[in-house]
């Protein structure tokens, strides 16, 4: 007979190390999945290629083999490789010629893992036409579940402090550096930001705002190509140049709500910094 202690400790190990949504209705037996030899998936109409011709499947990481590493099949169908993601990123990126287009590019793309495991694709919230955009880190539980971004504890929190200096949603543009969630709210990879970057160079490209705020290290650090961390950049104007924009747009980064509200003595940081936007864009 199982204890139900051992039942809540295993639990309680799956939540820490991350495992905390369910993706499915029935488990998988992996030892019986290893078992199965490794079948490469063929186009739909399109004959069968002899075992020599076979293509080889890629895993998540680029690397081609048969078996993933927990000694399933590898498929054909499984997310790009790092240097492939990126490339067809900017590729359909670049096609996107509205905020509708990019979104329905980003949501086709397959080349980010963490899109299997997130409950929705987190696009933006917010006010296309605004002068000022923020960005942050990826999504959390509730932003996830909700589909936007800046919805949950922190998400209140940003909107207390922008209404603090005259603005709300309906006069900023926000979005993430990450549109789906990294597993127990973790902090995203180099490989994750790297497949995604292009499609957020276009969403800044397709807004054209005069301003960009960038809320918290990981966004601060992407934007700017810089390796400081957020205490150090915060409050300190920068500049930020893209093809698809008429002219450099300024830049300030700022502390993230989270940060915030774990660390509530940097309040009187974050609010000098909203103060210094808003005396450059009164709005």
């Amino acid at each position: 007979m199982i204890d139900q202690c051992d039942i809540l400790a295993a639990l309680r190990w799956h939540v820490d190390i991350g495992c905390d949504e369910a993706i499915g209705g029935e488990p998988l037996d992996w030892a019986t999945l290893a078992a199965r030899p490794a079948v490469a998936r063929a186009p739909a109409g399109a004959s069968a290629l002899p075992p020599a011709a076979a293509p080889v499947a890629r895993s998540a990481f680029g690397a081609s083999s048969g078996a993933s590493m927990f000694g399933a099949p590898v498929t054909a169908d499984l997310p790009l490789g790092a240097s492939e993601a990126g490339a067809s990123a900017r590729a359909r990126a670049a096609e996107a010629r509205s905020l509708e287009e990019l979104e329905s590019a980003l949501r086709a793309f397959d080349g980010c893992p963490l899109k299997a495991t997130a409950m929705n694709t987190v696009f933006a919230d917010g006010n296309p036409a605004a002068d000022i955009m923020l960005i942050g880190e990826a999504p959390g539980e509730d932003e996830d579940r909700q589909g936007k971004p800046f919805v949950g504890v922190s998400g209140k929190l940003l909107d207390r402090m922008l209404a603090q200096v005259g603005l709300d949603r309906s006069t900023v543009y926000i979005s993430n550096i990450l549109p789906w969630r990294p597993p127990g709210n973790r902090s995203p990879t180099q490989a994750e930001i790297a497949a995604c970057l292009p499609f957020l160079e276009r969403h800044v490209e397709l807004i054209g705002p005069k301003v960009l705020v960038p809320l918290g290290g990981t966004s601060a650090k992407t934007l700017l190509n810089r390796a400081e961390g957020i205490t150090r950049l915060r409050g300190r104007w920068f500049d930020y140049a893209s093809p698809g924009l008429s002219g450099p747009v300024p830049v300030i980064p700022m502390l993230h709500p989270a940060y915030l509200l774990r660390n509530p003595i940097a309040k009187r940081e974050a609010w000098r910094d909203l103060l210094t936007l808003r005396q450059r864009f009164p709005g």
